[in-house]
């Protein structure tokens, strides 16, 4: 929510600075996001007085100005209509950024003629739309003076972050009230005017669906004249990043900001018979004033007439009645609306608003009558007219809620001891009031407040939580036991893994777009997603990772290696997945070869292995299978896994459709690593087994085979190292290459002796089961 510092003091008498009331808002749960002065963008801009106008001498439509800003003549070359001798507008000198074009001023020649500056208008210095002519100031306008201080734009501007629970700060009000209690000021009295009305209004209220609109207040003000906003309301609806419309929709628009109220204006003479405010019916669609049409049914309340729907009730009007330029009469509404009702309708429609914002958060049920007395008393003042009397129809919900008061609560609950006349005086500031000694009764406002923690939280966020003692916790006797799971340490021991070879951690977006989300089969589907590009829970943890690696390459990286830990969520549930992407070069150019090598399915497989090892996967035991699915590249990307069920992992390069569906640089290289899959450790004892090496040195033994070539090498090691697993410690494929006879594979067998030497007898025996075990696959000894 954004607001102007004089805007606040209109509620809160005070003497304190923007920065210290920022300060002040966020110590009492009210987080400043910034505080932005937009009299800074306009600094370089003065007050000027053009001196003469003449034409061009080449061009038609421009004229050659001589402007005084206070230094002197200066020769402005200007093609608004209005300009003229004698008029006081607004000049920009060189050197000046002109925020409404993205320029910033310098001396030019325009076709001839040079120029030192502009003459600005409204659009150019975005204050406005028009952009007809230069800006034409008074007459009186004081030449040399910067235009922010005589245009009153020095005010600075604050963006709070209001929780959802804070309907009450919702409107400036609310914050002052808060500020008030803080000690940074006093709240002003709220003036509600007394309008004295004249006969009934024209059109009805009726209410029929009591459920989603309890109550329906409203008049009518006859003879009005909806033209300009006043410049002091224009400028407030700007600070809170609004466009000023025309003077009836601004009204309604500020009371909302200013007071947390929403309303509705209706043009009188396009309503016909009465507003009724009921269910809508299967199939009935309006015209929103977003001038988008939207299909109802009959969960949804609207306010309607005899012929069609003219308002989404608590969200917003429709287009057939909204107030314009030609509007004399108008029918005010300030009604209540059910939360819940809001909510259900808003998410249905995927359509929000301010007005949706303040109903589904709460408004205040009591606060019907003095709003629109409010609504009425700015329309009359500022646009004239006359008032009719006004309608009450329904009842509000009660708000008369009362919770029992302890002031030992606060040091028991929130840790602070503050004596029971200041928790008093701090509820009572914030409009809380005591109807006896130990019962408080709940304002109106505060639809969040229902128990006795909840004044705890009032007290301790206005004394401040930077009182609150830092009190260490009493620790239990003995030893601490291990609070991280197994699949935190897992992550743990994975994240640092990743770090040391090198790889960035990412962290991406859990939703994606269906377009991204198509090659992997997705499962879950978010039913009220925040854009269309997130409507998806991602399948995989590649659709993130491919576009973080996309966006550091075209931002000039050479090399991009990135890592994620995250879930991807399937039809059986959320699964813990570590991926990784290559992309770019695996190593820069340098002398050796004059050119840079990427990255390949060999990368992928090492660091993939890696990262397993590091998750405690028996990486002795894992097998190769080729097919690694149809997202992968056929032929060089493969997976890992105990057998064909137990899969740990997929790494490869990823397939080129893949790549361009995702818009990722060519050749991505790319894992991924279930962690789900990984199995557990058998033994639950942790401690490290005692280092007891080997007594007698290892003997090796090299065995080259012709293979079949559909035989994967893994497979053939596997078998080769299950040949005798108590004398074979490790096996290691070094040399591959085409003979006549076929493929040859070579392996270097590491065996261990234990407490004696082997003998030749023994190594002969274990040569031998070797051989077979590799001849039961198709191989066979290379001569």
């Amino acid at each position: 929510m954004k607001f102007s510092l004089s805007w606040l003091k209109e509620h809160l008498d005070t003497d304190a600075s923007a920065d210290a009331l920022a300060e002040r808002m966020t110590a009492i749960g009210l987080e400043v996001e910034g505080v932005a002065n937009p009299a800074q963008a306009l600094a370089p801009f003065k007050v000027a007085r053009v001196l003469s106008a003449e034409k061009h001498p080449q061009a038609d439509k421009l004229q050659v100005l001589s402007v005084d800003a206070g230094d002197g003549p200066m020769q402005v070359v200007c093609g608004a209509p209005n300009a003229r001798a004698g008029m006081i507008g607004v000049f920009g000198p060189p050197g000046a950024y002109v925020p409404g074009s993205d320029m910033t001023l310098k001396v030019a020649e325009i076709r001839g003629v040079e120029s030192r500056g502009m003459m600005c208008s409204v659009r150019e210095l975005e204050l406005g739309e028009e952009h007809d002519g230069i800006i034409e100031l008074a007459a009186d306008a004081p030449v040399g003076t910067p235009f922010a201080d005589f245009a009153e734009l020095n005010d600075p501007v604050f963006d709070v972050a209001i929780t959802p629970d804070r309907a009450d700060c919702m409107g400036v009000r609310g914050i002052a009230r808060d500020l008030a209690a803080a000690g940074a000021g006093t709240l002003k009295p709220l003036h509600v005017p007394q309008v004295a009305g004249n006969g009934a209004p024209p059109i009805g209220i009726r209410i029929e669906d009591v459920e989603g609109c309890p109550a329906f207040f409203g008049r009518a003000v006859r003879g009005v004249t909806n033209g300009t906003s006043p410049d002091w309301l224009q400028r407030r609806l700007k600070s809170a990043g609004q466009r000023p419309i025309s003077a009836i929709v601004d009204i309604t628009n500020y009371v909302m900001l200013d007071l947390g109220r929403p309303s509705h204006a209706y043009d009188a003479a396009k309503v016909e018979g009465a507003l009724v405010a009921r269910r809508a019916r299967d199939g009935e669609t309006v015209l929103a004033l977003n001038e988008k049409t939207y299909t109802l049914d009959d969960t949804m309340t609207v306010i309607a007439d005899e012929a069609r729907v003219h308002d989404i009730g608590g969200i917003m009007g429709g287009e057939d009645s909204g107030v314009g330029d030609g509007t004399t009469d108008v029918m005010l509404e300030v009604a209540f609306f059910d939360p819940q009702r809001i909510a259900r309708t808003g998410q249905k429609l995927g359509l929000t608003s301010d007005a949706r914002t303040r109903f589904e958060r709460g408004v205040d049920p009591a606060f019907l009558e003095d709003g629109l007395a409010i609504l009425t008393g700015l329309i009359l003042d500022i646009c004239g007219g006359e008032a009719s009397e006004a309608l009450l129809v329904g009842t509000p919900p009660a708000a008369d809620r009362a919770i029992a008061f302890r002031s030992e609560r606060t040091l028991e609950l929130g840790g602070i001891d503050v004596p029971e006349d200041e928790q008093r005086k701090i509820l009572l500031s914030l409009g809380f009031e005591f109807t006896d000694p130990g019962t408080v009764r709940v304002p109106s406002w505060r639809p969040d407040v229902d128990g006795p923690a909840d004044l705890v939280e009032e007290v301790a966020r206005i004394v401040g939580y930077d009182s609150v003692p830092s009190t260490p916790l009493e620790r239990a006797p003995g030893v601490a036991q291990p609070t991280a799971t197994r699949a935190q340490r897992v992550e743990r021991q994975v994240r640092r893994a990743a770090a040391m070879l090198g790889f960035d951690e990412a962290v991406t977006w859990s939703f994606i777009g269906e377009a991204e989300a198509a090659p992997f089969e997705p499962a879950w589907r978010v039913e009220n997603p925040i854009s269309e590009e997130m409507k998806i829970m991602r399948p995989s943890l590649l659709p993130g990772l491919a576009g973080a690696a996309s966006r550091n390459i075209d931002r000039g990286a050479s090399s991009v290696r990135l890592f994620e830990i995250g879930r991807r969520y399937l039809a059986d549930g959320e699964k813990p997945t570590v991926g990784l992407v290559f992309a770019g070069e695996s190593r820069l150019r340098g002398w050796q070869t004059g050119k840079a090598a990427g990255f390949d399915v060999f990368d992928a497989k090492a660091a993939v292995l890696a990262l397993l090892e590091a998750a405690g996967a028996p990486v002795a035991n894992l097998q190769v299978f080729q097919d690694a699915g149809a997202n992968w590249h056929p032929g060089r990307s493969a997976r890992l896994g105990l057998g064909p069920k137990t899969i740990l992992a997929s790494f490869g390069e990823v397939h080129p459709r893949l790549v361009k569906a995702l818009d990722a640089p060519a050749g991505l290289i790319a894992g991924e690593i279930y962690l789900d899959a990984i199995p557990a450790p058998r033994s639950s004892d942790r401690a490290r087994a005692e280092y007891s090496p080997p007594a007698l040195q290892p003997v090796t033994r090299d065995f080259a085979f012709i293979v079949p070539a559909d035989l994967a090498a893994s497979t053939l090691e596997r078998a080769i190292r299950g040949a005798d697993k108590a004398a074979i410690t490790a096996v290691r494929l070094f040399d591959r290459f085409e003979t006549p006879d076929g493929l040859s594979l070579a392996f270097e067998v590491t065996l261990q002796p234990g407490d004696k030497s082997f003998t030749e007898e023994e190594l002969s025996a274990v040569s031998a089961r070797i051989v077979a075990a590799a001849e039961k696959l198709g191989a066979r000894l290379r001569g």
